[in-house]
């Protein structure tokens, strides 16, 4: 099934057209026409909504008969019949692409022997190039493990072990974030796999419907080569870029509550649709069913999935981060992890909420302190270290808190503080600073 949708900046749904010199050019008016007519044949046999299928003929028919489509190039002629469509039918999915070498490698694979490859060939080439989606993976202060997901790709019998890998290193950590943002979608296969982990084997997922065939029930996988995740510590981040497949996966976590979602409201692209070409170069998505979620009963059409803590979404992950270093912190096993939490958070929580020092602070601090000199520049003050190998050039420091705690950019493990004449070196494995006067 797929749910695959690319979303532009904005509140709607808009796919952006690949660019080319023939992308750019004029379309006859008979070409413009027997393009409106496939359209609308299209939408016609199987979009998911009968009831909204007249609205949208006639959306078209208009645009057409006006002339607002005269004179436009395939690529405005995809835009324009998209804004027409999703005005008519407030669907997500649905959209007109013009992509050339997508629509020779469909062709290709219908029609049989033609040189260009087939379709899923081409969609597996795109998906290794990216890596099958799996964009990052990063190890954040306090173990908090971090992947992004930029599309949720799917190849058989490939992309499991591109996400086998990406589980296996997730596991390793005290708490997951998964970034979403951005994500425009994909295949539910790759849905499938990704939630398996943190849910028990066999449980129901999603089940897909769509008039004339059998329901299509999506189950928890129970072979997974990476070992499941259950009960780790999951924060998943959205916005309003985060559609389709990726709403599904947001979906998932919130109605099985297996994770928070941190960060701003979805889509609300849950049809699934089914890609037609159209000629000569097009792309239409049409919605030809829906999943419907065994926990609600319905999906997140039209409505997109709200996040359990509102964040704007350039911090979403600074967010999760805080909430994952005090959960972990309430819950430490033992002195040392507490500590090691208690370490970073400062500095998730410095990035969130910036910090202001005191005026009289960044006043007394420059000066000397043994090996160190503290300075002042227009982005605040720096620590220098004069004749050691690793320290070359002054390193800023990052106000942490409003009491005169310091970050140092660079070193992770030294923290500076202030006190009456005298520099504090707090590092990450002493219990206590140690204090240096002023010279």
């Amino acid at each position: 099934m797929a749910l695959a949708l690319f979303l532009a900046t904005g509140a709607g749904a808009q796919v952006a057209a690949p660019s080319s010199a023939e992308g750019a050019q004029a379309l006859s008016p008979a070409q413009r026409s027997a393009i409106v007519q496939a359209v609308k044949a299209a939408y016609a046999k199987s979009y998911v909504s009968p009831n909204k299928v007249p609205t949208i003929l006639a959306q078209l028919d208009k645009g057409l008969k006006s002339g607002r489509y005269n004179g436009a190039s395939a690529n405005e002629l995809a835009g324009q019949i998209t804004s027409d469509l999703q005005a008519a039918s407030k669907d997500g999915h649905a959209y007109l692409q013009y992509d050339p070498q997508r629509y020779a490698a469909a062709t290709a694979e219908a029609g049989g022997g033609a040189a260009a490859p087939d379709l899923g060939a081409f969609e597996a080439a795109a998906a290794r190039r990216d890596n099958h989606g799996l964009a990052e993976l990063r190890i954040l202060p306090g173990n908090v493990r971090y992947l992004k997901i930029a599309g949720f790709r799917w190849v058989p019998d490939e992309s499991g072990q591109a996400y086998d890998d990406a589980m296996r290193f997730l596991r390793g950590g005290d708490a997951v974030v998964i970034d979403l943002r951005g994500n425009g979608g994909g295949a539910s296969e790759a849905v499938q796999y990704l939630v398996s982990h943190f849910l028990k084997a066999g449980t129901l997922e999603i089940t897909f419907l769509q008039a004339g065939h059998d329901p299509v029930q999506t189950r928890v996988l129970d072979n997974l080569p990476a070992g499941r995740l259950i009960g780790k510590p999951l924060y998943v981040l959205t916005d309003q870029g985060t559609a389709s497949a990726a709403e599904s996966f947001a979906y998932d976590v919130q109605q099985f509550r297996i994770g928070k979602l941190i960060g701003a409201g979805t889509a609300g692209a849950a049809n699934n649709n089914e890609i037609v070409p159209i000629a000569p170069g097009f792309m239409l998505s049409v919605s030809t069913g829906r999943p419907v979620h065994p926990v609600s009963k319905t999906n997140w059409e039209g409505t997109g999935v709200q996040p359990d803590v509102v964040t704007a979404p350039p911090q979403a992950l600074d967010q999760a981060q805080v909430l994952a270093l005090q959960a972990l912190a309430a819950s430490a096993a033992t002195a040392d992890l507490k500590a090691d939490y208690a370490w970073a958070l400062p500095e998730a929580e410095a990035r969130l909420h910036p910090v202001t020092v005191s005026p009289a602070i960044l006043q007394a601090a420059p000066g000397s302190y043994g090996k160190y000199i503290v300075a002042s520049d227009k982005d605040g003050l720096t620590l220098a270290r004069p004749g050691h190998p690793l320290w070359p050039a002054p390193r800023h420091l990052r106000p942490l808190t409003a009491d005169g705690l310091f970050g140092v950019d660079g070193v992770d493990i030294l923290r500076i503080g202030f006190k009456a004449g005298a520099l504090d070196l707090w590092w990450k494995d002493e219990p206590a600073p140690r204090s240096v006067k002023r010279s």
